[in-house]
C-alpha cells in the first residue's frame, strides 16, 4: 500500500470540494493510519524474519558454494520468487486457501521483501562490473532475472494446480 499526501487519502482538493476542513481530513486520516498501524507492525516483523532468514541461508551458501560468484543471492531470489508466486497465487482471490490482507501481506511484503535481495544483487553485479568480470556480471544477471522468472511461474503453477484440486 503506498501512503496517500495525507493520511486515509484524502487530498486537500478533494477535502475542500466536499467541504471537509484540513484538520477534519487530517484527523480523519489518523484513525485510518491509527487502526492500519497493526499492518505495518506485522510487515515489519516479516521484514526482520526475512531479513533473518537471507543473512542466515547467504552464509550456508558462502560456505558451501565459495564467495567468489554470489550464489547466496542468486538462491535466495529464486527461492523468494517461488514463495511469492505460490502463496500469493494459493491465498489470491481464486486461491484455495483463505488469508486475510494483513497475512498476506507480512509473507508477500514483509517476509519476502525482506528476504529476496535485489539491491544486493544490484550491488553485486556492479562490483562484478568494476572488477573488470563483464562475463560473469552478465551471467550473473542473466541467470538472476531467468530463473526467478521461472521461480516465480513454478510457484504460480503449483499453486494453480493446488487451487485446481477438488477434496471429498
Amino acid at each position: 500500500m503506498l501512503l496517500d499526501p495525507m493520511p486515509g487519502g484524502l487530498q486537500p482538493s478533494t477535502a475542500r470540494r466536499l467541504g471537509v476542513s484540513a484538520i477534519g481530513a487530517l484527523m480523519a486520516g489518523a484513525a485510518v493510519l491509527f487502526v492500519e498501524i497493526h499492518v505495518y507492525f506485522w510487515i515489519a516483523v516479516g521484514s526482520a524474519v526475512g531479513g533473518i532468514a537471507r543473512y542466515w541461508c547467504s552464509g550456508i551458501a558462502a560456505r558451501l558454494l565459495g564467495e567468489t560468484f554470489p550464489w547466496g543471492t542468486l538462491l535466495i531470489n529464486i527461492v523468494g520468487s517461488f514463495i511469492i508466486g505460490f502463496f500469493g497465487t494459493l491465498t489470491g482471490p481464486d486461491g484455495r486457501i483463505f488469508v486475510g490482507s494483513t497475512a498476506r501481506q507480512f509473507v508477500m511484503v514483509g517476509i519476502c521483501g525482506g528476504f529476496t535481495t535485489f539491491s544486493s544483487f544490484s550491488l553485486q553485479s556492479l562490483n562484478l562490473v568494476n572488477d573488470g568480470q563483464w562475463v560473469m556480471a552478465g551471467s550473473y544477471v542473466g541467470a538472476s532475472v531467468a530463473l526467478c522468472l521461472i521461480g516465480v511461474w513454478a510457484g504460480y503453477a503449483l499453486a494453480v494446480a493446488l487451487n485446481a484440486l477438488r477434496f471429498s
